[in-house]
């Protein structure tokens, strides 16, 4: 993926915009939609709910931190894995050395990993642990394959999303992600990427046992979510009502500021559903119309901002992805 500059706008934008996504969301994630209502979220807060600085970011970045730096070497579920096992024992990529949330499906796979536990099988693949654990963290793949055929960017993608969640239905949220940031890069506008983001999923999700799943995603395969009400929008950390919420803010905004505003005041998980908005919006909409003041409020920017440079510099330096 060689990346000239109008792509490195958007890439960097997309990775920019979920960091700041998630940074928003911190301070008030667990606050619910009502309150909100009241005293909506218009700006970077700081303490609230985890007692953190403004700009800090949550697991959800660090994660996605991790998995820019392990691809900058190319893909590798077992360096990966050992990324993850560095930021959850010994601070890596946390942004002020130490963890202080994560969820109980990623401590629980972190946890086999660092007991030698095979990086795929790591994740718990029963029904009830379809957490958005692994969609907060795998925008960087959606980038690192957007050339790529559509079943590779699947494949890898469900792969990533094993380390920590191994159901079928987070492998599938994961992969439609990916593929709506493949559409965003190749120049399509939300409302298109999310239709050839479905067009391309059925394609490959007609077997067994990713079949089964396809009722849990109706609203984005048949192309309902822009147009659902507010009420229907649930901002939990279920993986399909956070990729739905995401997708829902993006689609009914006009810029990055407004989707991932509306995305923080949802309530609830809003940290995760900041990432999966702001990752998007940033990826559409460009770093340039990211706000600055907003990016010069994150904590351990320069840290960040060499490693999206690093990256870059990778997506053009990797002709063979397979």
């Amino acid at each position: 993926m060689i990346v000239p500059s109008k792509e490195k706008e958007k890439v960097l934008g997309g990775l920019w915009g979920a960091v700041i996504g998630d940074a928003l969301g911190v301070p008030v994630e667990f606050v619910d939609r009502a309150t909100l209502k009241g005293n909506p979220v218009t700006d970077m807060r700081e303490y609230g709910s985890h007692h953190q600085p403004r700009g800090t970011w949550s697991d959800d970045s660090s994660l996605l931190l991790c998995t820019v730096e392990s691809l900058i070497h190319g893909f590798d579920l077992d360096d990966l894995a050992q990324r993850f096992i560095r930021w959850r024992y010994q601070g890596h990529w946390t942004p002020w050395g130490s963890v202080f949330d994560i969820g109980m499906a990623a401590s629980r796979a972190i946890s086999k990993l660092a007991s030698g536990t095979p990086a795929e099988e790591a994740g718990a693949n029963d029904e009830n642990s379809n957490g958005n654990g692994s969609l907060m963290r795998i925008l960087p793949i959606g980038i690192y394959y957007a050339e790529a055929p559509t079943a590779q960017i699947l494949e890898s993608a469900h792969r990533v999303s094993c380390l920590t969640h191994r159901h079928p239905r987070s492998q599938m949220a994961c992969g439609l992600y990916c593929l709506i940031a493949a559409s965003l890069l190749e120049g399509e506008n939300p409302a298109g990427a999310c239709q050839l983001a479905a067009e391309r999923a059925l394609q490959h999700y007609k077997q067994a046992p990713y079949s089964n799943e396809l009722p849990h995603f109706q609203d984005l395969l048949s192309g309902r979510i822009a147009h659902l009400p507010e009420q229907r929008i649930r901002a939990t950390g279920y993986v399909v009502d956070t990729l739905t919420a995401g997708l829902w803010c993006l689609l009914n905004s006009g810029s990055y500021r407004e989707t991932v505003l509306m995305a923080v005041n949802l309530g609830e998980d809003t940290d995760t559903v900041g990432t999966v908005a702001g990752g998007l919006a940033g990826l559409y909409f460009g770093l340039r119309n990211v706000p600055a003041e907003w990016l010069n409020q994150v904590a351990r920017r320069d840290d960040i901002a060499t490693l999206f440079e690093q990256f870059v510099a990778a997506l053009n330096n990797q002709p063979d992805k397979a």
